[in-house]
């Protein structure tokens, strides 16, 4: 299922700078609209505000709780009305293989939300999903890019 009416209108063209508080809110009307299961990919260099945009889309997906980033624990999961919620964070995995010790295919098989940071980590068992970056722009410290397009299948390479 492609799910184009998720990404920003002006990022068809290919990026939108945005700051925090747009993130922000981009990323809760975001988690209002989808529905499970889905997966989401957040893209980008560290301080580029992953987190940020994973926090909002939880809070607009209905989770409660504080969202905090899963570095260390490499997944935390959350309750929402619509579904379970698991924000992934693979940055501290060296290998695709170490995916295996997280649950890596219940996590991808769950009727949830599934929100990944670092996804290249994943290698070739990253499934279908909707990819998002964001990057710093050079001398701009208050704004982002936000690149989205739409659903992706790694396995395939097919956009």
């Amino acid at each position: 299922m492609t799910r184009f009416d998720l990404l920003p209108p002006l990022v068809a063209g290919g990026h939108l700078a945005l700051t925090e508080e747009e993130l922000v809110d981009w990323g809760r009307r975001l988690g209002r609209q989808i529905d499970p299961p889905l997966v989401i990919t957040l893209d980008g260099d560290l301080g580029a505000g992953k987190t940020t945009l994973a926090r909002a889309i939880c809070e607009g997906y209905g989770v409660r709780e504080e969202v905090t980033s899963p570095t260390f624990a490499i997944v935390h999961s959350y309750e929402a009305a619509k579904s379970p919620v698991y924000h992934v964070d693979l940055y501290r995995l060296d290998d695709p293989k170490d995916l295996q010790n997280i649950g890596w295919d219940d996590l991808v098989q769950s009727d949830a939300l599934l929100i990944v940071e670092w996804p290249e980590r994943a290698g070739q068992l990253l499934p279908a999903h909707v990819p998002i970056q964001l990057r710093h722009i050079e001398g701009d410290a208050t704004h982002r890019v936000l690149f989205a397009g739409g659903q992706t299948d790694h396995r395939s390479g097919a956009p």
